[in-house]
Formats: structure tokens, sequence, C-alpha cells
């Protein structure tokens, strides 16, 4: 295991905000690694860094020799005219047909592949982006928030290349399904210092809570002891009788020590709208067409959507689905067909270019004011924003200084100081950090009406979505699963023509073991002497898997404390090794627990 990078004693400031303070991190050949933290809190700014195009102000990074980084772009790489093939030639100097072999990885063929690059909508450049990046055999691939704007199947499609990966990633995202899908290990950057925690997204924010919540109940306990020997002392001191007692309480006092608890970054408390419960059709698509003078994008639609349904709007990017909710909310006019509300409709809308057209001149008081309903008070709208994290002198601020996250929080503010009883949220959570995703993921289970969305984030879409409306080929239609039931279909139409590329090409694929059912063994029941051997087995292996599941658990607290870089990559090391016996004893407890 070689270390490809290592980042020692680094500070980075801009102006009075501190993003890296003494920070020290490493990176190895093997790894996957998510790369999570605040919006702001520094996370470009170190892969920046990494790649040399920004300096720090103390602390260096040190390099493999063999390093090679692999960094997916934002801008328009392409030249006017060539196709996504002549890019990949041009770009990487290898051949048209090893170029073709690596685009077909991304489903990049026929006319994706052959025609003009421009015409491909985001999602399909990216997978050209993609394509280009693995032609140049990268040692390490630095990924920031590759998923934003990218549908599912391409998002899908990105998390099988990364999985086939054999090289190390660093991936910035705040998207924690394709975090949990992809990566093993969780670096976090928060308020100043790095921490790599040896185990996926979900273990890490796990075990963040449970450490929050233990020093908590110490420090609880501690100030219920102090508080009932400071009365000890206050009552006995002025006595001769009892002085020597308090004297000696005083110093079991000046012994007691709360606990250090880094203290938390704030996190957005969102609120949606408090409106009664309606019940019946909320809005009905009745042969309905939608599209552009020039181009009609869907038709024959015939939908209906109920009050009180969270509905998710899925679909390839270019299908349709944000043509769909914008005239819904009647910013498109239909070509053919009638959209009807029902009775007392009050719509709110966030949509994906709301917060790229904000008024600049405005601050984020004076933009609130605006949005904000007649009769709302001063107290209302600086309470509103200051759950968004607009707080003290942050409202004071102009909009064209606010980040992109900034921006999209502002929005949310504004829309939630309205009385909508309809919500319509086009990618709500892009652009917003994993607490505040969070946040707003809590406040729409609570709310009582009804919300029609997209959104690219699965963990989101799972969260809330109580049906589903697909928008693909022309069609939009109600889909009749939930949305685990969309998602299955998806993996297996690309599984399916993943195993159609490899068998057109004579590669082999991976075939899963089947499953036998226990009274399969053999052709026949086990016989009582085998049963006693397998029960004796199966005893000994939960004894070692509960040493080995201890094992590790010692291992990644010595780790997380560990401040010494061969002393970490030694760790790792040992805490790959018990994960590996720890799976396979777990693998071999589930074969003979399916005999018994």
């Amino acid at each position: 295991m070689a270390v490809l990078l290592q980042i020692k004693n680094a500070h980075k400031s801009y102006g009075h905000q501190v993003l890296l303070e003494a920070a020290d991190a490493i990176l190895v050949d093997d790894v996957k690694v998510g790369f999570v933290g605040r919006n702001g809190a520094g996370k470009s700014t170190l892969l920046r860094v990494l790649m040399d195009e920004e300096e720090l102000d103390v602390g260096e990074v040190s390099r493999h020799p063999s390093l090679r980084i692999g960094y997916l772009r934002q801008h328009d790489p392409f030249q006017p005219g060539e196709s996504a093939l002549d890019f990949l030639m041009r770009d990487s100097g290898q051949p048209d047909w090893k170029c073709g072999e690596v685009a077909g990885e991304f489903e990049l063929k026929g006319a994706y592949l052959e025609g003009p690059v421009h015409e491909l909508s985001g999602g399909w450049q990216t997978r050209v982006k993609l394509a280009a990046l693995l032609l140049h055999e990268p040692t390490l691939l630095l990924l920031d928030e590759p998923t934003n704007f990218l549908d599912l199947r391409t998002q899908i499609l990105l998390e099988h290349f990364l999985r086939s990966f054999t090289k190390a990633c660093l991936i910035v995202s705040h998207d924690r399904g394709f975090l949990q899908a992809t990566c093993d290990q969780t670096l976090s950057l928060s308020l100043g210092q790095l921490t790599m925690f040896p185990g996926k997204i979900e273990e890490f924010l796990e075990f963040q809570r449970e450490r929050q919540e233990h020093a908590e109940r110490v420090n609880a306990s501690v100030m219920t002891k102090k508080k009932h020997l400071q009365r000890f002392i206050d009552k006995n001191r002025a006595r001769a009788s009892t002085a020597s007692q308090a004297r000696s309480k005083s110093k079991q006092l000046e012994r007691l020590e709360l606990t250090e608890i880094e203290m938390a970054e704030r996190t957005a408390s969102i609120r949606a709208p408090i409106v009664e419960p309606r019940q019946g059709p909320c809005v009905r698509c009745l042969d309905l067409a939608i599209g552009y003078p020039d181009h009609e994008v869907a038709s024959d639609i015939n939908v209906e959507i109920e009050h009180g349904q969270r509905a998710a709007i899925v679909g390839d990017n270019g299908q349709g689905k944000t043509t769909l909710l914008r005239t819904l909310v009647h910013s498109l006019t239909p070509t053919q067909g009638q959209i009807r509300w029902g009775h007392g409709c009050e719509i709110g809308t966030y949509a994906q270019h709301v917060y790229s057209s904000l008024p600049a001149h405005q601050t984020v008081l004076e933009y609130l004011e605006y949005k904000a309903i007649p009769g709302t008070t001063n107290q209302d709208i600086l309470a509103q924003a200051g759950a968004l994290l607009f707080r003290d002198s942050h409202v004071k601020k102009k909009i064209s200084v606010l980040s992109g996250g900034e921006r999209a929080r502002l929005c949310l503010a504004g829309m939630l100081l309205g009385k909508y009883n309809i919500l319509v949220l086009d990618e709500p959570g892009n652009h917003l950090d994993v607490e505040t995703v969070e946040a707003l993921a809590q406040a729409l289970l609570a709310y009582q009406g009804t919300v029609i969305f997209t959104s690219h984030d699965r963990y989101f879409m799972q969260r809330i979505a109580t049906s589903v409306i697909e928008v693909r080929d022309g069609r939009v239609r109600n889909y009749s699963g939930d949305y685990d039931a969309y998602l299955y279909a998806v993996n297996k139409e690309i599984d399916e023509g993943e195993r159609e590329r490899h068998r057109q090409s004579g590669t082999p694929t991976a075939k899963a073991k089947p499953v036998r059912e226990p009274s399969d063994v053999g052709g026949r029941r086990p016989e009582q002497k085998d049963q006693r051997r397998a029960r004796k087995e199966l005893s000994t292996l939960e004894k070692k898997i509960a040493q080995l599941d201890e094992q590790r658990r010692t291992i990644n607290e010595q780790l997380m404390q560990s401040s010494n870089s061969t002393e970490a990559i030694r760790l790792h090391h040992d805490l790959e090794t018990v994960s590996q016996q720890l799976h396979e004893a777990e693998e071999r407890w589930l074969e003979l627990s399916q005999q018994q």
C-alpha cells in the first residue's frame, strides 16, 4: 500500500475565514474516500491545492512519484463540430478502437459517440468526460460534486465505473446515497480540521452522533455532581465541625472536568408552511402536450396528483421533467390540452434557475421582506432568515456576494415565508450540504400539503416520495410502483445492457452464485452427524465474529486518535486485515445458517 498524497500541517485562510488550521491527512493508493463538510468549509479549495492550482499559506503536500491525478472538469473542453469520439481521441491520444471500448462502458455508441458532442445533453457530456478520465489511466480521481445535474441512469453508470476502478478516489458530494454506494472511507473537513474515518458515510454520521451524545451525557453527569458538591460546600464550609469535609469536597470539585465538545457548526432549521390537510385531486392533466413552438417534448398526458401526496417526477435528463414542472406552474403554456388545479391551491415554486437570477442589488433582508406575505412581522422574517443560517450581519449581505449554497438557502427561506399548500420543487438539493438537505427532508415529511418535485439525490427521493411520475420517450405516466421499484427497474436495465455489451464484445461477465435452498444441499437432507458438526462450527463462528468485531472497533478508535502518519498506515492495514477476516467469517456463518 503506497501513500499517494500526504497533507501536513496545512493552513489556508481567506481574510478572516480560516479553511484549514494545522490540518493533516493521508490518501493511499487503493481507497475510495468520500469528502464531506459544510458549504464554504473549503473542500473545493483543498482539491485545487492538491492539483497545484492554489498554494497553502503554511504546510506542505507530499506526492508519490507515480501520482497521476484525474479531475472531472466542470467547464466545456469540446471543440466546435467535433464528435465525442473525436474529443476522446484528441484528449487521450488513444486509437479509435480503444476510445470506443471505454466509451461503451458509459453507453456511448452510435449517434451519441459519432454525432456532434455539443448536441448532447449535460448528462451525456458528463459521460464523455468520464470516459476521457478513464483513458488517461489516473492513479487518483478527484470528483467535485459529480452527481449534480446527473440523471439517475448516469449516476448508476458512474457508480458502476467507480466500483470497477481499482485506483484511489477522493469524491466531494452532498449525496449520501452516492457516497454510501461508492466510498469505503470518509474524510471530514470541519472547523479547519481534516478527520479520516475508516468507514462509510452512514457509519461516520452515526459515529459523530454517538460521540456527541456520549460527551453530552458525561457532561450532564459531571454537572449534576458539581452542583451536589457545591451545595454541600456552601452549606458546610462555615461550620467548624464540617469545614474539613467542605475543603475535601472542594478539592473533588476542582478535579471534576467537563469533556470538551467541539463546537458544532450551525445547522439549518427548516419548517415548511403550516397548512390544513386536504383530500381529493390536487391537479389533473387532461390530454396534455408540453414543449416549445419548434419542439414537442411529451404528449397525451393524463395524470392526476392527490392532495397530500409527495410526487416525484423521474426520468433521464432531456426527457422533459423540468418542462413538465414549468408547465404545471404556468411558466410555460401547454401546446395542447388542459391543466386543472383544485380550488384554493396556493402554489410555491423553487426552480433551478431562480437562485441564479436573484436581484443582485438587494440584501438578504430586503429580498425576504419582498417575498413575505403581507402582515409578516420583522421578527418572523429575521427568525426565518436565522433558521436558514442568515444571522446578525449576514442579513445585510448583498445577494451579489452570496455563494451558490447561500442563494439556494435564501430561495428556500423566501418560499417558506409564504402560506403555500402546494410546493413545486425542481432540484431543491443542488448546492445544499448534507445537513441542510436532511433538514429539508425532515420539514417536507412533516408538511401537510402537497409536494411535486424532482431531484437527482436518491437518498432524498427515497425519504420523501410517496408516488412516482415517469417522463420517458415523449410520454408521462403515473408509475405503478414506488421509488425503490423504479430504482430497481433502472438498475436492471443497465445490468442487462452491460451483459449485452459484454456478450457482443466477447468479454466474459461475472455470474452471481445461485442461492440454494437449505433442502437442496447434496440433493438430500444432511445427516445428523453433519448437522451437529455444522452447529458446532456456527457456535465457534459466532464467538469469532464477536471477537473480530471488537478488534475492528478498537482499531477504529486507535486510528481516529492517531496523529502519526506511519502509525496510521499500519493501523489502516490492520483494519483491512481484520475486516476481511470478519467478512469471510460472516459469509461462512450465513452459508451454514442457510443449511440449518
